[in-house]
């Protein structure tokens, strides 16, 4: 149960810490990352048929057994979930860094401001005046003026430099030395505003191969950027139309359930969670009742 009662609480912290007036757990679909190992067959293959619900649970040594115990805490959050006064969005085919990137940059446009959680750098590139992602690891929001100050690359050009350093956890290799560091001292006007192109690393790479070995494989790694670009850039995401409609249809105010305290109690009963979860009436009605009367009024 560590992973449901992480998740819980990490959910609970943000909606307290943030105050939204809605509330979205965006899911893998089945088959969601289909599209990019079109792109790339080895996308994400280290961690094929693994589910992590929270970064910190039970020590299972046995894979196996671990996945059975992942994939029974993920259909139990998932009844959890369905008691509390959020939406739950997952999409066969579609991934849910895509779904997430459509509800904030499009669904959700209007909006005076929009949050999305996640410890993924990935949203780093999304980060505007109106969107902000906040990283439950490092309980910090960022907005554009953070990503500058603690990576020294704008939003605007976030996903140039992750298509050159890779994603380790995504098992997408970047160029051999093209490290932040690196990155920015080559390449210093991805730190502004203005969006710069594969051709422009490029050509500023080439012109820097016979000094520098890393700039070399740089302008040598065209088709290597063009793919990591493709993987990684989420501001065109990968959603059909007939996947927009349906994240549309699924997040009508009116199929936000209501909450259900007594068939949640019943759940923590159930699953003997009293002590991981202590004051968890308490808990309940802080976390969700703000949230529950604000979305209504919504």
């Amino acid at each position: 149960t560590g992973g449901i009662v992480g998740f819980l609480k990490s959910v609970g912290y943000a909606i307290k810490l943030l105050a939204p007036t809605r509330c979205i757990i965006v899911f893998d679909g089945v088959g969601g990352s289909f599209k990019r190992r079109q792109l790339y067959p080895e996308y994400k293959e280290k961690r094929k048929g693994r589910i992590r619900l929270n970064r910190t649970y039970e020590d299972l040594t046995d894979i196996t057994t671990e996945e059975e115990s992942c994939i029974k805490q993920y259909l139990r959050l998932t009844n959890y979930l369905q008691v509390l006064p959020v939406n739950i969005l997952s999409i066969d085919h579609v991934e849910a860094d895509d779904v997430i990137a459509y509800l904030a940059t499009d669904y959700f446009k209007e909006s005076r401001k929009v949050y999305i959680m996640s410890s993924d750098k990935d949203f780093l590139q999304l980060a505007t005046d109106k969107i902000s992602i906040y990283s439950p690891t490092k309980k910090r929001i960022y907005g554009p003026a953070e990503v500058l100050t603690d990576y020294g690359i704008h939003p605007n050009n976030f996903v140039m430099f992750r298509a050159m350093d890779g994603d380790d956890s995504d098992n997408i290799n970047g160029i051999e030395g093209a490290g932040l560091k690196t990155v920015i001292k080559h390449f210093p006007w991805l730190s502004e505003s203005t969006i710069h192109t594969i051709d422009e690393v490029i050509t500023k790479a080439d012109g820097l191969k016979n000094k520098y070995k890393v700039c070399a494989r740089i302008a040598e790694g065209r088709s290597l950027l063009e793919r990591n670009y493709a993987l990684m850039q989420l501001k065109d995401t990968m959603l059909t139309t007939v996947a927009q409609l349906h994240c549309n249809e699924c997040l009508a105010t009116a199929k936000i359930p209501r909450i259900d305290r007594g068939s949640f109690f019943r759940m923590v009963r159930e699953d003997l969670l009293d002590s991981n979860l202590p004051n968890h009436t308490q808990w309940l009605g802080e976390v969700f009742n703000p949230l529950e009367m604000v979305t209504r009024s919504e």
